[in-house]
């Protein structure tokens, strides 16, 4: 590593970033169906039909992936809770395991140093909430609501910043119109009411969370970093609402209160009715903003004409093994738009980055030049976005361990620890080395 914790701001915040059904091992410990393991049970939905009923045994395991991230020098760990191991059924009686197990990963977090990072929802949907509707239903805030009072109430006096919801566009609009996440739609009608259903999750969790008397409480977007792929006035347009759907729809609610006017006029006659009233519950004031960055998009538009009908490419950049192209210029250019357009008074972190590549051991050891190369640029955007004004807080490198990579299953290697999935060793990577010293007190 070219940086050290040294070149960054005294309380400034290194992390290492998970989440629960890519980790723990759904298949124990009392957990409900997810709507995870139905999509992967459905042929052609997920690479060998892989699901996460054992992932990489975190249930079992957490005391020896907290010794990791706390020996690698890490302040903090963001984590994310399972609603169906909480709730099996999405709503009514819990499970003492699941709260009992998250009781056990907080204390076993602050007995090693390390600053818990919940975030509520990470995309397990309890399948019994999905056969009411799922995020299509105005519901859903109701019943996210109470998920949160239970595991807010159990661990919420311990943990130093939570936020609702991962990556809300994930949640709404890839897993409903385009039908690449689970549940796996493809309608613009459930995408529209997905994006403001989970906005008002999100702002119903806030104001749970503020009746508990938790502070320190955040909204984590991801983002891609949009571009024109020519000089086309077409191009031009398509890019807009591209930028206008992943980036500005969900800024512009948690932040500002409002919808952007352009994608508003796609999307109006597919929105609930009555969903102007939900805008103040769904812009709550939050302490801080998360980011989550990986890359940047070239898009055109598509051929048909249709509302959200856009190409996404990519130039010749270097790319990851998930296809995208490293682009450490967006990281800056986000942070930048982010502070200055949108968490105008609050810091920022960024709550995930990270690379996927095709780690392999060799001599007992993983030779990832690659994720340090890639980690030193990305470190580069943020201390150029401090150096700019930008109030940013904390970096959390996504992930701390290889995991079930969602409709990719095992294949995509994303840990600073290296994990094989068939004896489910642990075996830390140069890049986890790398950091152990740069981040060294």
């Amino acid at each position: 590593m070219r940086h050290t914790r040294a070149d960054f701001p005294k309380d400034f915040i290194f992390g290492a970033a998970t989440s629960s059904y890519q980790i723990e091992g759904h298949g124990q410990g009392g957990a409900g169906r997810t709507q995870w393991d139905d999509f992967a049970a459905t042929p052609g939905n997920v690479v060998r039909a892989e699901n996460g009923a054992r992932a990489c045994d975190h249930y079992n395991r957490f005391e020896e992936d907290l010794d990791l991230a706390a020996g690698m020098g890490l302040d903090a760990y963001r984590f994310s809770t399972s609603w169906a191991r909480v709730l099996p059924e999405g709503t009514g009686t819990p499970n003492p395991e699941g709260l009992d197990f998250y009781d056990r990963l907080v204390d076993a977090m602050l007995a090693r140093g390390l600053k818990p990072f919940p975030t509520l929802y990470h995309w397990e949907l309890p399948s019994p909430l999905l056969d009411k509707g799922g995020w299509r239903n105005r519901d859903i805030a109701e019943w996210f609501g109470e998920f949160t009072e239970v595991i807010m109430g159990r661990i919420g006096d311990r943990v130093h910043a939570a936020a609702p919801i991962n990556e809300p566009w994930c949640v709404a609009w890839l897993s409903h119109f385009m039908g690449a996440h689970a549940p796996g739609a493809r309608d613009i009608r459930a995408a529209t009411r997905a994006m403001h259903h989970v906005l008002l999750g999100h702002g119903r969790a806030i104001e749970v969370m503020r009746g508990l008397g938790m502070k320190n409480l955040g909204a984590i977007t991801n983002h891609e970093y949009v571009l024109p792929a020519d000089e086309s006035d077409e191009s031009a347009a398509a890019a807009r609402m591209y930028d206008g759907i992943y980036n500005r729809w969900f800024l512009s609610g948690i932040y500002s209160g409002t919808y952007p006017p352009d994608v508003l006029d796609m999307l109006e006659a597919h929105m609930p009715s009555g969903w102007e009233e939900d805008m103040k519950s769904i812009s709550q004031p939050v302490d801080w903003a998360g980011i989550n960055y990986y890359t940047r998009k070239l898009v055109s538009a598509g051929s048909t004409g249709l509302p959200g009908d856009l190409h996404e490419g990519v130039g010749d950049l270097p790319q990851t093994t998930m296809g995208w192209e490293i682009y450490p210029e967006g990281l800056h250019g986000m942070l930048t738009r982010v502070g200055q357009a949108y968490a105008r008074n609050i810091p920022i972190y960024v709550t995930e980055n990270g690379m996927s590549a095709s780690d392999t051991i060799s001599g007992g050891e993983v030779n990832d030049q690659h994720r340090i190369d890639y980690l030193n640029v990305h470190m580069d955007a943020v201390k150029q976005a401090i150096a700019d004004g930008i109030d940013v807080r904390g970096y959390f490198i996504w992930s701390l361990l290889d995991n079930y990579e969602w409709a990719l299953g095992y294949e995509k290697r994303f840990g600073l620890v290296h994990v094989d999935f068939d004896t489910l060793e642990r075996t830390p990577k140069q890049s986890y080395h790398a950091l152990k010293t740069a981040l060294k007190r």
